[in-house]
């Protein structure tokens, strides 16, 4: 009894790494080893760094509400510190929207943080 080898399948697996790695540089576009070990590096990459954009945006938070405190005579921890003491509750996202987009407003809500740490002082 003749041996039955697999071809149709692993000529379509072996297309599906290929396919992923198309734009590769040199031979890791067109070598299935090269392209199925570069594939795999990106996909470990591709993964880690989904988790470090969420840190990394809010590292570009803190930045831009720390200026924009300075600006108004004011720390960031100082500024955060006040805001929880007055109750205020609003994220860092929106934090930094407002001192970007609309200074006037953050400038009210600097206002209130040093109202609740003169009064709780």
């Amino acid at each position: 009894m003749p041996r039955a080898r697999n071809k149709v399948a692993r000529r379509q697996k072996r297309k599906k790494w290929l396919k992923q790695a198309k734009g590769y540089y040199l031979t890791r576009h067109s070598l299935y080893k090269t392209a199925k070990e570069s594939v795999m590096r990106a996909g470990v990459s591709a993964f880690a760094d989904r988790r470090k954009k969420k840190s990394n945006f809010r590292r570009l938070w803190i930045t831009r509400i720390n200026i924009a405190t300075h600006e108004n005579g004011m720390s960031y921890s100082r500024f955060i510190n006040g805001l929880k003491k007055a109750n205020v509750e609003i994220d860092r996202k929106m934090l930094a929207d407002m001192a970007v987009n609309d200074q006037s407003s953050f400038k009210k809500l600097v206002e209130v943080a040093k109202e609740a740490l003169t009064g709780n002082a």
